[in-house]
């Protein structure tokens, strides 16, 4: 059993200790249930492009930084230039919690993406009732069908849908609906990064989507060459994660770039 396999485990028995706990009607009397959603699509083609994630730790890197507080830190990401706020909310692997994604909605004003493990509809209300603006779907632990259906239920909601791969095979999950695709520098399954394989991987999407470069951006010349190839946004987590300050690493990395 690799990683992804615990993990998905793990997730089916916190979705149904969460439905035993509040109940969908719970969910969609919740304030922010029936709130106008932002758009991260538009958001990253008008704006850096860049979606800064806010994680406490990963099962490849252990502990990344369990000392930031998610409010200072997303402030900082909002006022610096983000073009979104990527909000880990598993707790297991990733230390993350729903807590942690409602106190950042009620501070700022830009999309936010729920990065979870989705496999139950359940979830796509949790992310709603807690201030989510779009949620990620990861082609490795669902099917083409599972995709279709989570994509439609998202847009009843109001949600867009981040769809996430990594192999050509992945490419089948895609459908014309899908707002964003995600592509991860990082194999889930062996946490080896590979920027080029995410470049071959993009020029067989369709020219029009909206393409996002995921994990594994360790530089500025990494962010330059994954622009250069035609990415439209960027997923960085861990490098701005991994300083004692992130909000700080993030200002310089946008000076950086702009520089």
């Amino acid at each position: 059993m690799n990683i992804l396999d615990k993990i998905i485990e793990q997730k089916t028995i916190e979705v149904a200790e969460a439905k035993r706990k509040v109940s969908l009607t719970e969910l969609k009397d919740a304030a922010f249930f029936n709130r106008k959603t932002f758009s991260l699509k538009e958001s990253v083609k008008s704006g850096s492009g860049i979606i800064s994630e806010f994680k406490r730790k990963s099962p490849s890197k252990g502990i990344i930084n369990d000392q930031a507080d998610v409010l200072q830190v997303t402030r900082s990401y909002e006022k610096f230039g983000a073009s979104g706020i990527s909000i880990l909310t598993d707790e297991e692997f990733f230390g993350g919690t729903l807590q942690d994604l409602l106190k950042v909605r009620k501070e700022i004003s830009i999309p936010i993406l729920r990065k979870d493990f989705m496999i139950d509809e359940y979830q796509f209300y949790e992310a709603k009732a807690n201030g989510a603006d779009v949620i990620l779907l990861i082609a490795s632990c669902l099917s083409p069908i599972q995709i279709e259906e989570f994509t439609e239920l998202s847009h009843e909601l109001g949600l867009e849908v981040l769809l996430e791969i990594h192999t050509e095979d992945e490419l089948k999950h895609f459908n014309k609906n899908i707002d964003l695709v995600g592509i991860n520098n990082r194999n889930l399954k062996d946490f080896k990064v590979d920027l080029q394989h995410s470049v071959n991987l993009k020029n067989l999407l369709p020219k029009e989507t909206l393409s996002v470069a995921e994990s594994g951006i360790y530089s500025i010349e990494d962010f330059r060459f994954l622009k250069d190839k035609g990415f439209d946004g960027f997923l960085m987590g861990e490098y701005f994660m991994r300083n004692e300050n992130p909000g700080n690493a993030f200002e310089k990395f946008i000076v950086g770039v702009r520089n």
